[in-house]
């Protein structure tokens, strides 16, 4: 079968850094799978994995743009110390629960902490970087009813309920 929309695709990879530094990988796991065309997977991925079947194996470089997306300079702000009460000791490499704009939960990491601010950035940790994933298709199948209807794989690899 050939990866097209509506398909479960289940795949390893490595995902790596422009420098080669590991990030990420399937390795000694089972495979990642999601449910091709519905947004399960960053964009420049999904793209060049349409058209492909079980047991191809590529290497595919992916832009901030098809990835997650460009370092937005907004989203990395100083908040004053007082907003973190509770909080005794601060951090850099830190992570919050935030509350964004329009009142959704993000998680932001701490940049930089003095004695009056603490400077937090709620970008993706890859947001501006260059992917260089590593791959190989495992499976390829029709989704069910179920999953198309609920957006997402089903069993080993994907969502249980």
């Amino acid at each position: 079968m050939i990866i097209a929309n509506d398909c479960v695709v289940a795949f390893h990879y490595t995902l790596t850094d422009e420098a080669g530094v590991e990030i990420d990988t399937s390795k000694g796991q089972e495979p990642l799978a999601y449910l091709h065309g519905h947004g399960g997977i960053i964009p420049g991925l999904e793209r060049e994995l349409t058209g492909k079947t079980v047991g191809d194996a590529m290497q595919v470089t992916v832009q901030p743009e098809d990835g997650y997306g460009e370092l937005n300079a907004e989203l990395i702000q100083a908040v004053p110390r007082e907003a973190f009460q509770g909080v005794d000791q601060i951090e850099v490499g830190m992570q919050f629960q935030a509350q964004g704009a329009q009142g959704q939960v993000q998680t932001v990491v701490v940049k930089a902490v003095d004695d009056e601010s603490v400077t937090v950035d709620a970008n993706h940790p890859l947001a501006g970087q260059v992917l260089q994933f590593d791959v190989s298709i495992a499976e390829v199948r029709a989704a069910s009813e179920e999953e198309l209807s609920h957006g997402h794989v089903h069993g080993a690899g994907g969502h249980q309920h």
